[in-house]
């Protein structure tokens, strides 16, 4: 007989997902031990039918408000309302996961996307949420920042040189165009961390199921964007060399699972291209194991800046997409066992 879902624990306060806190780790090591033996929770390593849930970018920078990327989606509070839902699927289905799998998103000051990286005629920086088209870079409107050479062991010729290669492969592949994001995700600082709530129900789990959470840092390359935890957007320098690799591990542990479920921010970037690379990893080997990936479609939101960006339209393209290929489109409401292909 599949397993019922569970009740929430009573330290879970929706109302404080929103907000930045300590985490009692003790505390909560001691109730997550009582949890399991109240509820017969056994370790992960019992289970036969293996559940992966890959949580992308679950951190303050994207998912509270006033922090430097919070995803609002067009409602305005959608990262927030998103991981009390996630938080909630943790706890309720405590039993059936197996392991967690997150990503976190690394930046450091000097990187291509950021501010700092490019400089025009009048030397001024480009605002955040500025789009970098291939003309930009062509007709010199846009340049690599000579000041920044030295730190990032290059030479200004060879720093404008790969910024035009690298705009032109962006277009190339069909991503979106180079933007220059707010600084954000910075190492060591506080917008780096897991939301509170998230993190805390990351614990819980680790402690009643014996099951070690799995950290994937992206994104700390200074030479390319990695929205997608399994490649970043460009591996080639302008004069052939590598500058970057696939996640080629963590793309054959997720395809060891049974199921991987996928949550997290932002759905119109880091969510979509993870999940548009599985796929594209998925089509070389075997159509059919798409039909092993959920998406759970009310714990991600798009970016929307009001007045200046809105990636709703592209981002529910995509999981219509992904849908059509085999992937099913779930929501956190619904038992882990209801689900279709669910074998507990």
């Amino acid at each position: 007989m599949a397993p019922h879902p569970l009740s929430v624990p009573p330290h879970f306060l929706p109302a404080q997902v929103g907000e930045v806190w300590r985490v009692p780790y003790q505390e909560r090591a001691a109730e997550a031990e009582k949890w399991a033996k109240l509820h017969a929770i056994p370790p992960a390593a019992a289970d036969r039918f293996k559940i992966c849930l890959l949580l992308v970018d679950v951190q303050n920078t994207f998912c509270i408000p006033d922090f430097e990327l919070f995803v609002g989606g067009r409602t305005g509070n959608g990262a927030v309302d998103d991981n009390r839902r996630l938080c909630e699927f943790i706890y309720r289905q405590l039993q059936v996961i197996t392991e967690i799998y997150l990503t976190l998103d690394t930046h450091l000051t000097t990187q291509i996307f950021h501010a700092v990286f490019l400089i025009n005629a009048q030397g001024e920086h480009p605002a955040p949420f500025t789009l970098i088209p291939i003309e930009d870079i062509e007709q010199g409107k846009w340049k690599f920042n000579p000041a920044i050479a030295a730190t990032l062991h290059t030479d200004a010729i060879s720093g404008q040189e790969h910024l035009l290669h690298y705009v032109q492969q962006l277009k190339k592949g069909g991503k979106y165009e180079l933007t220059i994001w707010p600084y954000h995700a910075m190492l060591g600082g506080i917008g780096h961390a897991l939301v509170s709530a998230i993190d805390e129900a990351i614990f819980f789990h680790s402690i009643a199921r014996a099951s070690q959470p799995n950290f994937q840092i992206k994104g700390n390359n200074a030479w390319t964007e990695n929205y997608s935890v399994l490649r970043p957007e460009v591996l080639e320098g302008a004069y052939g060399q590598t500058i970057a690799q696939k996640n080629t591990h963590l793309l054959k542990k997720l395809l060891s699972f049974e199921a991987v479920i996928i949550a997290g921010q932002a759905k119109s970037h880091c969510i979509a291209w993870t999940i548009e690379d599985l796929l594209s990893e998925i089509t070389l080997h075997d159509q059919e194991l798409a039909k092993k990936v959920y998406l759970l479609e009310d714990c991600t939101s798009p970016v929307v800046v009001p007045g200046v960006i809105d990636y709703t339209d592209q981002a529910d393209a995509a999981f219509k997409r992904f849908a059509e290929a085999g992937m099913h489109v779930v929501r956190s409401t619904m038992p882990i066992a209801s689900w279709p292909g669910i074998k507990l």
